[in-house]
């Protein structure tokens, strides 16, 4: 009679973290460095626009999104560096550098969002173009962008709590260095010196050789 166990087979087990870490680490880079791509992006777009009232009439005013706030463009470079560093340091400080991905996309996000109703920016140019320090602009009105740029943040923000969860399952970029047993690879054994060939017997000097083979 055939026996059966409940205990599931260590093959399955060992694949399981596997598969999640390879599904987690595309994921993240692809959120990560779309989100940022989103949050430039709408960084250079107009977010808000109206009028201001000079001798001439109404002169129309614009602002940009790094005219209202530089925070998610400064931030979304935070986050791709941060995504870059997470390959490049392991255990706790593979854990701080996701925190701060994490934290990037958040801090995008709620920037963008207090910039979306935000209009300052335009009163300054108001002021500028009125010669009146205590002039407002009118007829003020905001475009669809800051939430362009709240969604790229929330990009950057899931790709640094996937890092926080599953990166201890991504590989490091010195990994490739310590495979198996960590023995050293074997080095080349080194050319026979030509007493012929001067180059020969100066690279065999310079390796602390003897090149008359004594």
């Amino acid at each position: 009679m055939e026996y059966v166990t409940a205990v599931p087979h260590p093959r399955s087990e060992a694949a399981a973290p596997s598969g999640s870490g390879r599904r987690s680490l595309a994921v993240a880079l692809l959120f990560g460095a779309l989100g940022a791509a989103v949050a430039l992006l709408s960084s250079r777009q107009r977010w808000a626009e109206g009028t201001a009232t000079v001798a001439g009439g109404a002169f129309p005013l614009t602002a940009r999104g790094s005219d209202v706030t530089g925070v998610p463009a400064a931030l979304a470079i935070v986050g791709l560096a941060a995504l870059v560093a997470v390959f490049a340091v392991r255990r706790a400080g593979r854990f701080l550098v996701s925190g701060l991905l994490a934290l990037s996309g958040a801090g995008i996000v709620v920037a963008a969002l207090a910039g979306a109703s935000d209009g300052s920016a335009l009163d300054e140019k108001a002021a500028e173009a009125s010669g009146d320090t205590s002039a407002a602009v009118d007829a003020l009105s905001h475009t669809g962008w800051p939430y362009v740029a709240a969604a790229g943040g929330a990009l950057i923000l899931i790709a640094g709590l996937l890092a926080l969860r599953y990166g201890r399952l991504w590989p490091a970029m010195s990994g490739r260095y310590e495979r198996g047993t960590g023995a050293e690879r074997p080095r080349r054994a080194p050319k026979p010196v030509d007493p012929d060939r001067p180059e020969d017997i100066w690279k065999a000097l310079d390796r602390g050789e003897d090149p008359t083979g004594a």
